[in-house]
C-alpha cells in the first residue's frame, strides 16, 4: 500500500492513533533505541551555508512556498487540497483534507495581501472552493468527512464525519468572509458556518463526539480535555443558527503537565494541540476563568524545547539550535509523536511546524531552528519550503509535505509577521461572541514568549 495511505487505509484518526501509539512503543522501543543509537553514533552535524537574508525574507519564502503547495495541490474548479503531496510536486494522489481546505483558504487570503499571485485568480479559487463546499462536499448536519476525493468531494477511506477538521475548515471560511469585500463569497461563507448544527454533534452530552460515521453512528470518545478543541466550542458558541451551552466550555477538564520547572494546561498529546486554535483565535492577553491559553502556549513551547534537549543523550541531533517534533510523517507512515513526556516511538526526527507553528509563542528560539535546518540541512528543503519531517541521524528525508503541516507553519508565521490571521478572523461577529459566551476577558500585561 502507499506510504501516504498507510493511516488513512486502516482508519485511523489523529485521535485513533494517539490512542494505540503508547502499546506501539512499548512493544518496539528496545529494538528502536538499538537501531538509532548506531546511527547517533556517528552523527556530525552538517557544515552550514549561511543563509544571507534577513530573518523576515526566510519567512516570507516559507509561506510563499506553503502558498504554492495550496495553489498547485487544490482542484482547480473545487478548491479542495490534498491531504499531502510529494516534495517534488508531481501528484497522481487524489484523496483531500478538508482540514487541508481550511489552512488553504486562509492561505489564499495571505497569499492576496503578500501579493504571491494574482488577486482576481485568488478571488475565483476561493469563490469556486465555497460554492463547491456548499453545494456539493458531502456533509451530515453541516459536518464533512475528514477525507474526501479532491474533484468529487465523495468520502474515502472510510474516514469519519469530523467536528475538529470541519472547524479547521470553517476557520478558513470565515477568514475567507472577511478579508474578500466580494459578496458571493461572503454569502456562502455564512451560508456553510450557519448550517452547521452543532447540538447534533453533542449527541445528548456536554462535550462533542470525538466523530460520527455512517456504519456505526457517534464515537464513544468525547472532545472532554484541553487539546486543539478550542476552536470548535467557540464556534459552536458563537454560532447565530444553533449554539451550543455556554456551559460546554467548562464541561472539558484542564489538566496540569509538570514538567522539569515547567507547570500548564496538557494532556498526553503533541505540539500541535497548542497551535491550532490559535491560528485564527486571538488568545493574546485574554483570560477565561482557567487559564492564560496564549501564555500556556508559550509554557508548552519552552517545556518541549528542553524535553528534546533532555533526550540529546540518546539523539545527539537535539541542540540549542535543532529540536522540535509533532504530528508528521516518518519513515514508518503518519506517526502521532512528541513530548512532553515522551509519545511514540520517538527517533531523533525533527519536524520543522513544530516550531513554525510555534513562531508567535517562542520567537527567537523557533526561529533559529528555521534558520538551522535551512543552513545545514538543503534536503529538508523542497518546492514547498520544509520537508514534513527528517532524521539528521539517519538521513531519511520524508518524501512528502502535508497540507496541515504547510498550514500551521504558513499562518503562523503571518501572525508573527503582522498579525493578518488574528485580526481579521476576529472581525467576525460570531468569534467575538464566541470568547464573550467561554466567559474571556482582556488583561493588560504581555506575553513572556
Amino acid at each position: 500500500m502507499p506510504e501516504a495511505a498507510q493511516e488513512h487505509e486502516s482508519g485511523l484518526s489523529r485521535r485513533a492513533l494517539l490512542k494505540t501509539t503508547p502499546i506501539a512503543l512499548l512493544a518496539l522501543r528496545q529494538f528502536l533505541a538499538g537501531e538509532v543509537r548506531n546511527a547517533a553514533a556517528v552523527f556530525q552535524e552538517p557544515a552550514a551555508v549561511p543563509y544571507e537574508r534577513s530573518d523576515d525574507a526566510l519567512l516570507d519564502e516559507l509561506e510563499r512556498t506553503a502558498f504554492r503547495f495550496f495553489w498547485e495541490q487544490a482542484h482547480s474548479e473545487t478548491g479542495q487540497v490534498l491531504d499531502r503531496a510529494r516534495t517534488a510536486g508531481e501528484e497522481v494522489r487524489r484523496e483531500a483534507s478538508v482540514a487541508s481546505t481550511g489552512f488553504g483558504l486562509t492561505a489564499l487570503c495571505i497569499a492576496d495581501v503578500r501579493d504571491y499571485g494574482r488577486s482576481g485568480e485568488i478571488a475565483l479559487r476561493v469563490r469556486r472552493t465555497l460554492r463547491f463546499v456548499k453545494a456539493k462536499l458531502p456533509h451530515e448536519h453541516g459536518f464533512f468527512y475528514h477525507f474526501v476525493d479532491f474533484a468529487t468531494g465523495k468520502r474515502v477511506w472510510n474516514s469519519e464525519v469530523s467536528p475538529i477538521d470541519t472547524s479547521l475548515l470553517l476557520c478558513g471560511v470565515l477568514t475567507a468572509r472577511q478579508h474578500f469585500a466580494d459578496a458571493e463569497i461572503q454569502d456562502l461563507a455564512t451560508a456553510i458556518y450557519e448550517r452547521v448544527d452543532w447540538n447534533w454533534m453533542l449527541n445528548g452530552g456536554k462535550m462533542f463526539a470525538m466523530d460520527w460515521t455512517p456504519e456505526d453512528g457517534f464515537s464513544r470518545g468525547r472532545w472532554d480535555h484541553y487539546c486543539e478543541h478550542m476552536m470548535m466550542y467557540l464556534l459552536a458558541l458563537g454560532s447565530p443558527t444553533h449554539p451550543i451551552p455556554a456551559a460546554a466550555w467548562d464541561a472539558w477538564s484542564r489538566p496540569k503537565m509538570k514538567f522539569q520547572n515547567f507547570e500548564y494546561i496538557s494532556s498526553h498529546d503533541p505540539l500541535f494541540v497548542h497551535q491550532y486554535s490559535h491560528a485564527w483565535f486571538d488568545f493574546r492577553h485574554k483570560r477565561d476563568e482557567y487559564a492564560d491559553y496564549f501564555e500556556n502556549s508559550v509554557t508548552a513551547t519552552k517545556a518541549h524545547k528542553q524535553f528534546c534537549l533532555s533526550l540529546s543523550g540518546e539523539y545527539p541531533d537535539y541542540s540549542e539550535h535543532l529540536w522540535g517534533i509533532t504530528a508528521s510523517n516518518s519513515p514508518r507512515g503518519y506517526r502521532v509523536w512528541g513530548g512532553p513526556p515522551r509519545l511514540g516511538r520517538l527517533d531523533g526526527s525533527v519536524v520543522p511546524c513544530a516550531t513554525a507553528g510555534s513562531l508567535p509563542f517562542l520567537y527567537r528560539e523557533c526561529f533559529e531552528v528555521l534558520r538551522t535546518i535551512r543552513e545545514r540541512y538543503g534536503r529538508a528543503w523542497s518546492k514547498y519550503g520544509f520537508v514534513d519531517a527528517f532524521n539528521p541521524l539517519t538521513n531519511w528525508y520524508s518524501p512528502d509535505v502535508l497540507g496541515i503541516d504547510l498550514g500551521i507553519s504558513m499562518v503562523m508565521a503571518e501572525n508573527q509577521r503582522s498579525e493578518f490571521a488574528w485580526k481579521t478572523f476576529m472581525k467576525n461577529k460570531e468569534a467575538q461572541v464566541g470568547m464573550e459566551r467561554a466567559g474571556f476577558r482582556e488583561e493588560t500585561q504581555a506575553s513572556s514568549g
